[in-house]
């Protein structure tokens, strides 16, 4: 059986890469006290394993995953970017480049200092800031073959020691992270839940209250009885939304000037918990309504209108002036909850629950609605593929040295022009939620597997020869940046609850970012990590192409 598995595997590698991603997300699952190794550790760990058994991935699964990731990153990064920098830009800019110059300065000297072979301080820098673009940038720019290599090395070899580099450091740069980010506020005695109050954030509520429901009820509360329905939405801002009505069996339209009467049926909107006193100040819930048998409608809107950027949720009032409910709100796939402070920016995401002719008019007033579609446009998604790629070949020379963007470099300049234009003109481009995730998680999968793999082979060879003094220079290069950027952010006056968030997001960590959003008990954190998270991207791209030329 074991026998036949094995051929198995090696005559199909296509198979093996799925076993390698099917096993790498069961490891990622495994909890060990609390902690959830995650996805890519997983996927990066089972690939280590059934490398250094002998088996191989073909090459183009690793191309091919690649292209499919770095293309997506800058896809989702692109409206935000380049509104982060024209609103925001010079403080988030500037912590993002201090983290990134910090880790890369370092990895530079320790490697000089140590010599280790060529590749390895890529995979230090990528590891120990647990960024997968600055890998998947060095790995390509070694195999393009515009890197000069040590006699008697090949580009094969130091692709290698990239990936063996990146899988030991990585791990404590995951681990290690959230341990520092963890325990930075109690030992500077800052309590986070009071930052990120002073920024206007609200305690993120408890999980099954985040579930959304729509009941009917019959009015027999006394005090509800002639009151505006404009009175009505101020009472309970945001927390509910009335989405219908009827009154002798005979739909009412409702405005602003409409009052409730005893014996009215109405249809609400609102968080499952908000329910377990509505018998009590509204009536006896309806099980069976007509107005049930007209759903409200759930779509997402994509702000892009000029005039609704740096609106705040309290100025937009979803429920008081459009009478829908507002479900979530996210930047670059983050969710940033809803506190009424928090300003819109060009690409946010609205998930919103109400009437079909509400919906619309709130859509007109933001920007773009995405009503639940399967369609992917595929021929945009080409396009800005193979002009990414076709850009990564232009070269310049300066001083004897060509000089270029690469094919990491090309794809996400693509990624980033296309979905800044498609905020901006929402007519083309169009990839539905799941279909951006799944491109993004798929080729980072496709790829960490085959760089697992890929390094299996090396790994022990790497430990032995120079696993001590890596492990060690990748805890200096993690921990370092972190108090960089802290002291500048401080300088540079930003709230500590955002400031934290921002440093996971200048190292592209969603797993340090959950943490700090915990501890802080908001979703405030998450606008610094999309801030920086937007620059960093770009920045730790071009430095996994410098990286490897030192």
């Amino acid at each position: 059986m074991t026998q036949a598995l094995d051929h198995l595997l090696r005559e199909h590698p296509v198979g093996l890469l799925f076993v390698v991603l099917a096993v790498g997300y069961l490891i990622g699952k495994t909890r060990i006290r609390g902690f959830e190794l995650g996805s890519v550790t997983g996927v990066l760990f089972a690939g280590l394993v059934f490398g250094h058994l002998g088996y191989e991935i073909p090459a183009n699964a690793k191309t091919f995953g690649f292209v499919l990731f770095i293309f997506s990153v800058g896809f989702q990064a692109g409206p935000s970017f380049f509104e982060v920098v024209r609103r925001d830009g010079a403080r988030y800019f500037v912590l993002a480049m201090v983290v990134a110059a910090t880790g890369f300065a370092l990895t530079a000297w320790l490697a000089g200092l140590l010599e280790f072979p060529a590749g390895i301080s890529a995979g230090l820098l990528a590891g120990a800031m647990t960024t997968t673009p600055t890998l998947a940038a060095a790995q390509d720019t070694l195999q393009s073959g515009t890197v000069a290599l040590p006699d008697g090395m090949t580009a094969a070899d130091a692709v290698r020691n990239v990936g063996s580099a990146y899988a030991i450091t990585y791990l404590f740069g995951l681990v290690g992270l959230i341990v520092i980010i963890r325990t930075l506020p109690g030992v500077l005695g800052i309590d986070l839940a009071a930052e990120a109050e002073k920024e206007g954030g609200e305690e993120i509520p408890p999980a099954p209250g985040e579930r959304i429901s729509v009941r009917a009820f019959r009015v027999e509360v006394d005090e509800l009885v002639g009151i505006p329905h404009r009175e009505l939405k101020n009472r309970v801002p945001d927390s509910a939304a009335l989405l219908g009505m009827q009154r002798g069996g005979e739909r009412v339209e409702i405005d602003d000037d409409t009052t409730l009467q005893i014996g009215d049926e109405i249809l609400l909107v609102a968080k499952l918990d908000r329910f377990v006193e509505t018998p009590r100040t509204v009536g006896t819930e309806i099980a069976h309504s007509a107005l049930l048998e007209a759903e409200p409608e759930s779509v997402q809107i994509v702000v892009t209108r000029r005039d609704a950027v740096g609106l705040s949720l309290g100025e937009l009032g979803v429920t008081q002036n459009y009478g829908c409910f507002l479900t979530g709100l996210s930047r670059l796939q983050v969710d940033l909850g809803s506190e009424p402070t928090l300003a819109l920016q060009r690409g946010d995401v609205l998930s919103v629950t109400g009437p079909p002719a509400n919906v619309e008019k709130l859509g007109e007033r933001l920007g773009h609605l995405e009503r639940p579609m399967i369609e992917t446009d595929l021929l945009t998604l080409a396009v800005g593929i193979a002009a990414g790629i076709a850009l990564g070949t232009l070269s310049v020379s300066i001083g004897g040295l060509s000089i270029g963007l690469g094919t990491a470099g090309g794809l996400l300049t693509t990624g980033l022009v296309i979905g800044w234009l498609r905020s901006v003109h929402p007519t083309f481009g169009r990839i539905p939620g799941a279909a951006r995730w799944l491109f993004m998680e798929l080729g980072l999968q496709m790829f960490m597997a085959a760089v697992g793999v890929s390094a299996g082979s090396g790994i022990v060879e790497t430990l032995l020869d120079v696993g001590p003094s890596l492990a060690l220079c990748g805890i200096v290069v993690t921990a370092l940046p972190v108090a960089a950027g802290w002291i500048v952010g401080r300088w540079m006056g930003l709230n500590p609850a955002v400031l934290l968030g921002a440093i996971t997001g200048a190292m592209t960590s969603g797993a340090a970012l959950s943490v700090v959003n915990s501890a802080a008990r908001s979703s405030v954190p998450a606008l610094g990590y999309t801030g920086a998270y937007a620059f960093a991207n770009v920045i730790l791209t071009i430095a996994g192409t410098l990286i490897v030329r030192l």
